[in-house]
């Protein structure tokens, strides 16, 4: 079988035709949205369509493994879900009687082209997506060439993850190239320990209450152990505004901490820690990360990290011949692990 698209024979379908459900979202305003971990789609071209993350359960329509269509707005994005998320009103969920990624990938390409036809002044309203017709390649029977689209979509991946292979491969094991990265280990005796305060400045979050918190675009740091510290989005402003830094939890989710090359605001029980050496970048911290895990279990909700305590923390560091913490080392060790896991996560999405 042919996987070029020049080569296939086309037909028009409705849209109608090709789903086995069309359905619009549900309107849930800004003021009714609540802080949470599901996806809300609307009708953004940007973050897949993702909005917002809200906890509602009650009065959405939540939908998974599905396309949707902004009707407004940015409209005709298109955008693949293999995730739970809830729909606004603003974009319609297509949803096939087989589900398939692949598939979906092509026809969210195919349909993307609605975005010449409409405006933010002429929307994709339902009764224009019935009478809405998409050309799709077909088999011999005239029908939508599923197998096709899917085989075609999988070889686009294929090649895309190929070169991407390549690149990394050579920026490991060329290291004359753009990016690439020394070979280097830590040796097992060449290791002291540092306490905190002596590596990094140590620096407060600021309190702010829930009901105080301006809804907005800016991270904001909680004592959390998960989506990456990350509690909520905000748009108030304070003297807690830092980017590149080790944010740790001395309260709450007690030591868990997470890099922030990004800027934001952290709450007052995460301390704002940042490397004194000029050699220590995004690689260096992330090395910091693991070690002051290390700590974890020395630390609990009752026995609080503190800034005291946090300070005189003794951790072990990789050192260099002045016996000083070996941050350009430590840097190339990083980077190092971080591309043999990408070629790793690379090849075995490569198999056919």
């Amino acid at each position: 079988m042919s996987n070029k698209l020049v080569e296939k024979e086309w037909r028009e379908f409705f849209i109608s035709e090709i789903f086995m459900k069309i359905q619009r979202g549900k309107r849930l305003t800004k003021g009714n949205q609540q802080n949470g971990e599901t996806p809300y789609v609307s009708s953004t071209a940007a973050n897949n369509g993702v909005d917002n993350f809200i906890g509602n359960s009650k009065g959405v329509r939540t939908f998974e493994n599905c396309l949707t269509l902004a009707n407004s707005g940015s409209v005709g994005s298109t955008f693949f879900h293999h995730y739970t998320f809830v729909a606004s009103d603003h974009v319609t969920a297509l949803i096939l009687e087989k589900p398939n990624k692949y598939i979906y990938l092509f026809l969210s390409g195919i349909i993307r082209r609605l975005e010449e036809k409409y405006s933010f002044n002429r929307e994709i309203n339902d009764k224009r997506i019935q009478r809405e017709k998409i050309l799709l390649p077909v088999n011999s029977d005239g029908l939508p060439d599923w197998q096709f689209m899917e085989d075609f979509m999988k070889q686009i991946e294929r090649d895309k993850i190929a070169a991407v292979l390549s690149y990394y491969n050579n920026s490991l094991n060329n290291n004359s190239l753009r990016g690439g990265v020394e070979r280097w280990m830590p040796s097992e005796n060449r290791w002291a320990a540092f306490a905190i305060q002596d590596i990094c400045e140590i620096h407060s979050g600021v309190r702010l209450t829930k009901q105080d918190m301006q809804e907005g675009k800016m991270p904001f740091i909680g004592s959390s152990d998960s989506n990456n510290g990350i509690t909520a989005f905000i748009a108030n402003k304070n003297a807690s505004l830092d980017k590149d830094v080790l944010g740790v939890n001395y309260n709450g989710s007690v030591v868990e901490n997470f890099y922030h090359p990004y800027e934001c605001l952290f709450s007052d029980d995460v301390k704002r820690l940042k490397i004194k050496s000029k050699h220590a970048g995004k690689y260096a911290y992330l090395f910091l990360k693991t070690m002051i895990l290390k700590q974890k279990s020395k630390y609990r909700y009752g026995y609080k990290f503190n800034a005291t305590r946090m300070a005189k923390q003794k951790i072990l560091l990789p050192v260099d011949a002045s016996n000083q913490p070996d941050w350009i080392n430590i840097e190339r060790f990083m980077q190092q692990m971080e591309l043999e896991k990408i070629i790793c996560y690379l090849k075995s999405k490569s198999q056919p």
